[in-house]
């Protein structure tokens, strides 16, 4: 496979997190996905190196909380959070409730 196909038809998930500014440091993500922490398409993985694609949704624990994001883009650079933002979307978790469900306003 060409190099140049990388952050065009997919990205290291460290780089991508890192550019999605999930992290301030890209080092810091990689040990972070090599503890085993973040899901792509809901398997772990342990590989920085893993490939991420427009479209994948990622598990990533931080924390006191649980993210669910899709990839929306790959990143060109780490530019400003604004832009960083624009890489994904938050997907909320099935199953979760929420204060209009009729679980949460359960009292007991």
């Amino acid at each position: 496979m060409p190099e140049g196909r990388e952050d065009r038809d997919w990205q290291r998930l460290d780089k991508w997190l890192w550019c999605a500014r999930f992290m301030k440091a890209r080092g810091d993500c990689a040990a972070f996905v090599a503890r085993g922490s973040v899901r792509i398409n809901r398997q772990a993985t342990d590989k920085p190196h893993a490939k991420l694609r427009v479209g994948d949704v990622l598990t990533v624990p931080l924390r006191d909380e649980v993210r669910v994001i899709r990839v929306a883009a790959l990143a060109l650079r780490r530019g400003p959070a604004s832009e960083a933002r624009l890489l994904y979307e938050e997907i909320e978790e099935a199953g979760i409730a929420s204060e209009d469900s009729p679980r949460a306003s359960f009292g007991g």
